[in-house]
């Protein structure tokens, strides 16, 4: 029976919020067709996870969809609903809190949106990213979303006419609406679920995965055998879709330190059926050969250049739009990378960006996961079917991760080969 229902708003953020709850053996599955029948594709597991993808469409169309998974959900009778947002704002969080507030019924929808193990933290309102207010972040930079506000209560009016009020785990707001609760550490968030639990106020709520982090114990969960690291494959395969700051520096690190790095030229990645040209064709056995003698190798839809000139260039002589722009390069990294899972060489993948993630797993008909632990924090080890066997991926929003990350995951794999 499913007793805890997560909307996600892209697909690593739905892999790294239910890993929350799968890293302490709690049956836990995403699947990312929001239309499903919700018992079939739980299949006995208590927490299911579902992608939404409201992230990139209208507010008014983000509303609608939150708005019926929540209403499919009462019909199901499933206690628990917890919409999860993004840990850096993004997105059309008020008009989908607004629909969980409005299809659930509730008086009140708690929203605590910090995530204090990677230093995102909300203050009297304010949410702070590695200190900064988010506004002023690499996530006001974003050239696809960027956030423009850090007062999360104005972000929220900014998108819904809900009722919104400030509060503290030692003072929990009082009126209808949707309340945000500042934390600025661990305990806090434990210290805030904990009040909310005890005035019955956990039935519908709102965060990313620190949030959910806390929820297991407090929401009764039945507890299964912890999983464990398992043997990962010899290598490692990093696909990018990522235009984050951080993830960049994460990539250059890497290249520093022994991987190679190709870069997906603005036409490769934004021309309409590049791939089926012979040019794409050539280019695709290119990097087939590169996959299979490369141990560390990573394929990057960012340019040469950090600032992604060449691409902005290529994007206005075609009159492309931003949106145009990020469906173009998911769809060709989706495009390329069944065709390197084909190869007889088996090693380990890394993909980052929830849209790449997305486009890649349809592409090879995946509509479900299960997130397994987290390798490092935000950094999600989850397995899927393909092909008929089960496969192994890891996954991370293009905004987490240390900047040594891929490197610390190459010394893992290294050090898991010599203790065989």
């Amino acid at each position: 029976m499913i007793r805890l229902m997560i909307i996600a708003d892209d697909f690593t953020g739905g892999l790294d919020t239910g890993v929350q709850f799968a890293r302490k053996g709690i049956r836990t599955r995403v699947v990312t067709d929001w239309q499903a029948d919700y018992r079939e594709a739980a299949d006995g597991c208590e927490v299911l996870v579902v992608v939404a993808e409201s992230r990139h469409v209208t507010a008014c169309q983000a509303y609608d969809m939150v708005y019926r998974i929540v209403k499919k959900s009462a019909e199901l009778q499933i206690p628990f609903i917890y919409k999860k947002t993004d840990s850096g704002l993004r997105g059309n969080i008020g008009a989908e809190l607004s629909a969980v507030l409005d299809a659930s019924g509730a008086s009140c929808l708690p929203f605590l949106p910090s995530m204090p193990a990677l230093n995102r933290v909300t203050r009297q309102g304010i949410h702070y990213i590695d200190g900064v207010p988010v506004a002023e972040s690499v996530f006001g930079k974003d050239p696809f979303e960027p956030v423009t506000e850090s007062d999360v209560c104005r972000m929220i009016g900014s998108q819904s006419p809900v009722a919104t009020e400030k509060g503290t785990a030692d003072e929990l707001p009082r009126g209808h609406g949707i309340w945000v609760i500042d934390a600025a550490n661990d305990e806090d968030l434990l210290k805030a679920g904990q009040r909310l639990n005890e005035q019955g106020l956990l039935r519908v709520m709102a965060g990313c995965a620190g949030f959910a982090a806390v929820l297991p114990d407090l929401l009764g969960l039945k507890k299964g055998p912890e999983p464990v690291l398992p043997r990962l494959a010899p290598g490692l395969f990093v696909l990018c879709g990522s235009v984050n700051p951080i993830t960049q520096r994460q990539l250059a690190y890497a290249e520093k330190n022994g991987f190679l790095r190709r870069h997906i030229l603005p036409e490769q990645k934004l021309e309409n059926g590049y791939f089926d040209s012979e040019a794409g064709q050539k280019a695709l056995d290119g990097w087939k050969r590169t996959f299979e003698v490369a141990p560390w190798f990573i394929l990057d839809a960012n340019d040469e250049d950090i600032s992604n000139v060449q691409s902005a260039s290529y994007a206005r002589e075609h009159q492309m739009d931003t949106e145009e722009v990020r469906r173009c390069i998911s769809g060709s990294l989706g495009r390329i990378l069944p065709g390197l899972l084909e190869s007889p060489v088996n090693k380990s993948l890394l993909i980052t960006g929830g849209d790449t993630l997305l486009e890649c797993m349809n592409r090879m008909r995946v509509r479900q996961m299960e997130p397994l632990l987290e390798v490092f924090p935000g950094v999600v080890l989850s397995v899927f079917e393909a092909g008929g066997k089960a496969r192994y991926v890891i996954t991370k929003s293009g905004g987490f991760g240390e900047e040594t990350l891929l490197c610390d995951l190459k010394r893992l794999i290294e050090t898991q080969a010599c203790n065989k």
